[in-house]
């Protein structure tokens, strides 16, 4: 091209008609849509969303943007093709897959994307702090929406994998701590597109048949996406429904599922969970052998007690034959002296019988009469004292003292 063929060095006599054929505004923006599409198909562009504008259709529109520019992006339904919990706004750092072409009606250009990813974090991360956002703003992790773990649980459910090792360390801590707690295991899937399913359907199972009085929500460790079941956003609106209270123990430690939030209580692992399930019964047997050691100590105080006292009295108590024969003994020293006291009691008696004896002799009517005496008595007894008192012819009785003889007066 010489300086000739532009419009600046053209004679007046030259007309641009005249030496071109120009080009109608669809047929240029075809043939631009041409070449653009067919140089930039399936690239990959990352920037920063803006202006972003969802329509009803489920189309997306939004520019992407870096320090330096700017271009307009569609992403056609993806209100129906995203990622669960993903959710475009403004500022975020994406990643974009597509094709470029141009919007013929106002001639501008654009990326037609058919893949978004988060920068950073990654889609599930994103999809994750977004769903945990939305259930939190509803109340679901609200811990007086919370339910009370049972303290004394005698019927346990367990929801996880048959196959998992997490269900084997379970049912070991549960029968070491209380093998009497009565363990029903609802299986189900716990990783992969279906396993949220199940585990609802697992829930309303528990649920339904009231099987326990807790249910423990359980599986292994694993990456974030072996764990995604848990971060279904029904499966949490169903553990916040369920009439049982959940404790989710789910992964190790450092993991966090949606789960664990919206759970009346998280375990760390699926063995912390089966120890927080019989924590009170650990509790309550410690106390009990506590206080049956307490007792036993108690008791053998007391005998020790008992065994001492018991001791210093037999050292003070006789022998019962020993007491027998001292008893035996003081009755026959009493029962002599109470001879001797009769003895000397008769013989006192019987010298002061003798004493009165003696003076009844001396002043007996006998005496008298062996001195040669004689009492005269009439037929009645009665003594006469004088001669005048006897009769002519009377019967007397004259009394010696060795008998009587009967005479007549003269």
């Amino acid at each position: 091209m010489n300086n000739r063929d532009l419009p600046l060095f053209q004679t007046q006599n030259e007309s641009p008609g005249a030496t071109t054929n120009a080009m109608t505004v669809s047929a240029l923006t075809s043939k631009i849509k041409r070449n653009l599409e067919g140089e930039f198909s399936e690239i990959w562009v990352q920037g920063e969303i803006s202006n972003l504008k969802e329509a009803s259709s489920g189309h997306s529109y939004f520019s992407l943007k870096d320090e330096d520019a700017t271009i307009s992006v569609a992403a056609f339904g993806w209100g129906r093709k995203k990622k669960p919990g993903f959710n475009l706004k403004d500022g975020l750092q994406v990643l974009c897959r597509g094709n470029v072409s141009v919007y013929a009606p106002r001639g501008n250009y654009q990326l037609l994307v058919d893949t978004i990813e988060p920068m950073g974090a990654g889609a599930l991360q994103l999809a994750f702090e977004q769903l945990k956002e939305k259930l939190s703003k509803e109340g679901l992790f609200s811990v007086e929406r919370k339910r009370e773990i049972p303290k004394y649980p005698r019927k346990i459910v367990v929801i996880t994998s048959p196959q998992a090792a997490a269900l084997h360390d379970i049912l070991t801590v549960l029968k070491r701590r209380a093998p009497f707690v009565e363990v029903t295991i609802v299986p189900s899937l716990v990783q992969g597109e279906s396993a949220s399913a199940k585990i609802i359907q697992a829930l309303k199972v528990a649920n339904h048949y009231q099987l326990g009085e807790v249910i423990l929500l359980s599986r292994g460790g694993g990456s974030m996406e072996d764990l995604w079941s848990f971060n279904n956003e029904e499966l949490a609106r169903t553990i916040a429904q369920s009439a049982i209270p959940v404790i989710s123990a789910v992964g190790h430690e450092v993991d966090f599922t949606i789960a664990d939030f919206v759970a009346d209580l998280r375990a760390p692992t699926p063995s912390a969970g089966a120890e927080i399930i019989t924590q009170h019964w650990v509790e309550l047997r410690e106390r009990s052998q506590q206080l049956q050691q307490r007792l036993a100590q108690s008791l053998r105080r007391e005998i020790l007690i008992k065994r001492r006292t018991l001791e210093a009295l037999a050292a003070k108590l006789k022998n019962p034959k020993d007491q027998l024969r001292e008893k035996a003994q003081r009755v026959d020293e009493l029962s002599m002296r109470l001879d001797r006291l009769i003895k000397q009691m008769l013989e006192r008696k019987r010298m002061g019988l003798e004493r009165v004896a003696t003076q009844l002799d001396a002043l007996s009517p006998l005496a008298v009469l062996s001195r040669g005496y004689t009492l005269v008595q009439d037929e009645k007894q009665k003594l006469i004292r004088s001669s005048k008192q006897v009769k002519s012819q009377q019967v007397l009785h004259l009394r010696f003292a060795d008998g009587e003889v009967k005479v007549k007066s003269e």
